[in-house]
């Protein structure tokens, strides 16, 4: 069957289902968006608000469907599963939503031959090798957001703390999107200025490890304020679909698998790292020049991820 370039289909219409489709119809990113949930009532009513809100923007289509809707969509994205229990594991998550990871692969599989996927469920490193294994696509066309949202917090915190605007920034998390993801301070730009000119420039002083943890944790601490996050990883979301959909080969920090052994330690495992993204979904990776630390860190975090994957499969 012929893609239809502009139908999305968003697995999952929790919260962040919800707001992801909410997100890609103000952006006019999409002519067709299809919620798809177990809980089709759920889905129903999420596609039925966000449809009224089209009359303020575009007359675009929102609406529900089951996974046959799947075979056509050029994009599908898939924020279905579960979110960490009061004294649940990270590995007992881990392995709950793998489950419904691995039937929402199968599914999709059954319709979609050549699909883009952005997976957004968590642990995203690992479900998103779940789902490029179930489904066999193309490493390159099952993409993870990763650490995308961890780049944008961090982007936005040196900006706060630095006096300049996020559009002016260049920086990256990279690795997993966990615990050990790496702040690459080494590589930071303001406004073509290196990090460290800037600061000796303006006499400031950055807590480089202060930030990072900052950026890291976030997460954490909107869940613990507000009981879950949404509106961040819909905007990241959107701005990875926008450089499918505009094929605007952006580079952006993306999880996928990595599997050419040129990865050394960090092939076989899916993990962020800077991507050039667009009609093809990752056209190549870009490799950043690190300093020793850094690569170091990039290694351990590779490890952790292939750690936690051969934990589940037991």
């Amino acid at each position: 069957m012929e893609k239809n370039k502009n139908k999305i289909v968003v697995i999952g219409a929790g919260n962040v289902g919800e707001t992801i489709a909410n997100v890609l119809m103000v952006r006019e990113l999409a002519n067709e968006i299809v919620l798809c949930d177990i809980n089709e009532k759920r889905a129903r009513g999420c596609a039925l608000d966000i449809a009224h809100g089209t009359a303020f923007f575009e007359q675009i289509t929102v609406r529900q469907g089951g996974y046959e809707e799947c075979a056509d969509a050029n994009i599908i994205i898939v924020s279905a599963g579960v979110g960490r229990k009061p004294g649940q594991t990270r590995l007992d998550l881990a392995k709950v939503n793998i489950g419904i990871a691995t039937d929402v692969a199968r599914n999709i599989k059954k319709y979609a031959e050549d699909p883009i996927v952005i997976v957004v469920s968590n642990p995203v490193d690992i479900l998103t090798m779940t789902i490029q294994k179930e489904t066999g696509y193309d490493p390159k066309k099952v993409i993870g957001t990763g650490t995308s949202l961890d780049t944008a917090r961090l982007r936005y915190l040196i900006g706060k703390e630095c006096g300049v605007s996020v559009k002016d920034i260049i920086a990256y998390v990279l690795g997993e999107h966990g615990d050990s993801q790496v702040s690459l301070w080494s590589r930071v730009r303001l406004g073509g200025v290196s990090l460290a000119g800037f600061v000796e420039q303006f006499n400031m002083n950055l807590d480089h490890e202060a930030i990072s943890k900052e950026a890291r944790d976030s997460g954490a601490e909107i869940i613990a304020e507000k009981g879950a996050t949404y509106n961040g990883i819909a905007m990241a979301v959107s701005r990875i679909v926008e450089a499918i959909v505009k094929n605007e080969n952006a580079v952006l920090a993306v999880s996928h698998l990595l599997a050419n052994p040129k990865y050394g330690p960090w092939a076989g495992v899916a993990m962020s790292v800077p991507c050039i993204i667009n009609e093809n979904g990752i056209q190549k990776s870009v490799y950043i020049n690190m300093d020793d630390d850094e690569k170091a860190a990039m290694d351990r975090s590779a490890q952790t991820i292939r750690d936690f994957w051969n934990s589940t499969q037991e």
